[in-house]
């Protein structure tokens, strides 16, 4: 059965955007990248809520013929250019990006659903309020986060009413020389599985 896999940026005291949705705090150097471009060829569905689906819908494509990126970022263009995306909005009215479809509701019922078809895994990218959305409803099967050297002292937080015991195993650690933690566990028992 496939995963879902949430994959976050997190400070050092809990946060994944800055008040405001800063997120110029993020370290992302080549060796980050390279680490994040190894995890997304493990995955054939990219998941997105509308504010990141459309942030990475309005960057990504035009990285493709920028003359000044790099290979790194080259190679993730065509990935995420070319992978299955779905973008869980209620109101969102379409989405045309290629290789995406949009879910508005019956997220509950629907993610299973998913999960039961053949396939890689598929990845949550940022979306916060999304993953807030999935961890409530216990549809979150690994955790991917990478642990920031910076303290932000308030903004939006990883884990947000959350009413219910998430027990996990941690499966590997990763350091990385900027001083980004990488942190891999599995939850335990999900019925969702």
């Amino acid at each position: 059965m496939r995963k879902v896999i949430s994959f976050m940026h997190v400070s050092l005291d809990g946060f994944v955007a800055g008040p405001n949705g800063e997120m110029d705090w993020i370290i992302m150097d080549d060796e980050i990248f390279k680490d994040a471009i190894d995890l997304a060829s493990t995955i054939d569905t990219a998941l997105y809520g509308r504010t990141t689906y459309q942030m990475m819908e309005a960057y990504w494509p035009t990285v493709l013929s920028n003359p000044l990126s790099n290979e790194l970022e080259l190679h993730h263009a065509r990935w995420v250019e070319n992978v299955h995306k779905i973008v869980f909005s209620k109101t969102l009215k379409k989405a045309e990006w290629n290789n995406t479809r949009l879910i508005k509701e019956n997220i509950v019922e629907k993610v299973p659903l998913l999960k039961q078809q053949d396939g890689k895994s598929m990845m949550i990218f940022g979306s916060p309020t999304l993953t807030h959305s999935f961890m409530q409803m216990n549809l979150i099967d690994e955790y991917r986060i990478n642990v920031n050297p910076v303290v932000l002292g308030k903004g939006v937080p990883l884990f947000k009413n959350i009413d219910h015991m998430i027990d996990l195993k941690l499966l590997k650690t990763k350091k990385f020389n900027s001083g980004v933690v990488g942190f891999y566990y599995k939850q335990k028992n999900n019925n969702n599985k």
